[in-house]
Order: structure tokens, then C-alpha cells, then sequence
């Protein structure tokens, strides 16, 4: 894991739409994410207009996702979700599964979707992650947001 936060990018002049999508379980690291995204966010693009849509658990994350990324009035999506691993083979299903659906939503809608729903061992893990200001997943997730939307603003030319 690195422990490297990428650098913050410049200052985002341009009136941007970035939507979260947030599940509920494990609601103190979501929020963890979802605070420092946000805080993130109205910082490096502080004219960005951004909401935040709650769903009862990670494989719900997609559906929204979805449905915001099909309505093209977005610039980013940034999908939030903690997942623990336990004794079975379902944490990690649902990882992937809900990783691939995010991708192929990005790719056939054209929106750019930030995957922030995390695997985790442990509680130690989701803290360090999800809570902690050193290197919180939610932080890294608004950057790429604002990154990506920006490089396709310019391939789009607008």
C-alpha cells in the first residue's frame, strides 16, 4: 500500500457536477470517505456543485451510479463502499463484482467513475484508509475526480 498521497492538482476554475454514491454499511468508514471527498472537492474546485446519494450497501453502489452516469449531467462520480473481509468468499465477490460493474458503467456511458469501494482485513485496515488525514482513500478519490474530469473537459474540447 502506498502511503503517498498524490499531489493535490491545481486549483479547478471551471464550474464541474461531481456526484457521490455512498453506501450505508460499515457507515463510519463511508463516511470517513465521503467527508474527506467532499472536503477535498469544494477545495481544489470550490465552484463544483456535488451531491451526495445514499444506498443501503455496496452492490446497491452500481445501479445509482448508473443511472447518474446515464443522465450525462455529471463531470465525475466518485463510488464510496467499505467491504470486510470475513471467513467466506462473499467479500471478495462482492469486490469484484462491484468492480466490474463500475468499469463497464464507465466505459459504456463515457462518465468517469472513481472506484473508492474498498476491501478491507481489518478494522486497523478501514481506520488507516477511511478516517485517518495521512492517506484517506476519500482525499485520493476527489483529486483523481477532478483530474479526470478535466483531462475529458479538454478532450471534449469544452
Amino acid at each position: 500500500m502506498s502511503t503517498n498521497a498524490p499531489r493535490s492538482p491545481r486549483v479547478e476554475k471551471g464550474k464541474r457536477t461531481f456526484q457521490i454514491v455512498a453506501s450505508q454499511f460499515n457507515a463510519q468508514y463511508v463516511q470517513g470517505l465521503v467527508a474527506h471527498a467532499a472536503e477535498e472537492l469544494h477545495e481544489i474546485a470550490p465552484g463544483a456543485a456535488i451531491s451526495i446519494h445514499r444506498v443501503p450497501g455496496s452492490f446497491e453502489v452500481p445501479v445509482v451510479v448508473r443511472e447518474l452516469a446515464r443522465r450525462k449531467k455529471v463531470d465525475a462520480i466518485i463510488a464510496c463502499g467499505v467491504i470486510m473481509r470475513g471467513e467466506t468468499n462473499h467479500a471478495k465477490n462482492l469486490s469484484r463484482s462491484v468492480t466490474d460493474a463500475l468499469q463497464r458503467i464507465a466505459i459504456d456511458y463515457g462518465v468517469p467513475v472513481i472506484n473508492v469501494v474498498l476491501s478491507f482485513d481489518n478494522r486497523r485496515q478501514a481506520r488507516d484508509r477511511c478516517l485517518s488525514n495521512t492517506i484517506n482513500r476519500g482525499t485520493e478519490a476527489a483529486r483523481a475526480a477532478v483530474e479526470i474530469a478535466s483531462a475529458m473537459s479538454k478532450l471534449r474540447g469544452k
